[in-house]
């Protein structure tokens, strides 16, 4: 039996998750440590013209960046299987969102908790389009800047929106991340179907 299958034949049920944050807070890095294909990246490097845009590559030394959008997938069991959508972080590319939105059933925040500020938009924006989301918090060299708790209050989410500390490269942790997009995805339409 084919092992991408179920057991009764069926291909599993693709799911389609958005990855979104500020720049540099490890979006590529999410997606690439849990896919389980050769990642798609559009990174390009910085140039001069991105000095005093790009401010954070100064703290962090990233010389690339994401100009459209990072893909991977990964299977989850024989019934799903989850498409990851990395958005790019700079505002200047935020046109493209609504189109790497689009028939999403979840997202997951990235943020970087030395830089808060950085993950506003990303929070903005899935409040607005109501697509239900979960704010990882990356914890950079195995240490977070503030506790969760902190994160909640500063971002002002409802307690209703899970805000957890994740490693972005290890695979296990993005694994629980995403699984926390799932439960929160499945809790809201359960809801809006007992609502009807």
């Amino acid at each position: 039996m084919d092992s991408a299958h179920s057991p009764d034949g069926a291909a599993p049920v693709p799911v389609k998750i958005v990855v979104a944050g500020g720049f540099a807070v490890g979006k590529t890095t999410t997606v690439a440590a849990i896919s389980e294909i050769a990642p798609l990246t559009t990174e390009a490097e910085m140039t001069v013209a991105s000095v005093g845009v790009d401010e954070p590559a100064l703290a962090t030394g990233k010389t690339t960046t994401t100009v459209a959008m990072d893909f991977g997938c990964v299977t989850i069991d024989r019934s799903l299987k989850l498409y990851l959508f990395g958005t790019p972080g700079q505002s200047r590319f935020g046109f493209m969102w609504d189109d790497l939105a689009r028939g999403a059933l979840g997202a997951l925040v990235v943020v970087d908790s030395t830089r808060l500020d950085d993950c506003f938009p990303a929070v903005d924006y899935f409040e607005r389009i109501g697509l239900p989301f979960v704010v990882a918090v990356n914890a950079f060299h195995g240490r977070l800047a503030h506790d969760l708790g902190d994160v909640r209050w500063a971002l002002a989410v409802d307690e209703t929106i899970p805000v957890l500390a994740f490693d972005a490269r290890d695979r296990l942790s993005v694994r629980d991340a995403l699984l926390a997009v799932l439960d929160r995805a499945l809790a809201r339409a359960s809801g809006t179907r007992s609502a009807t």
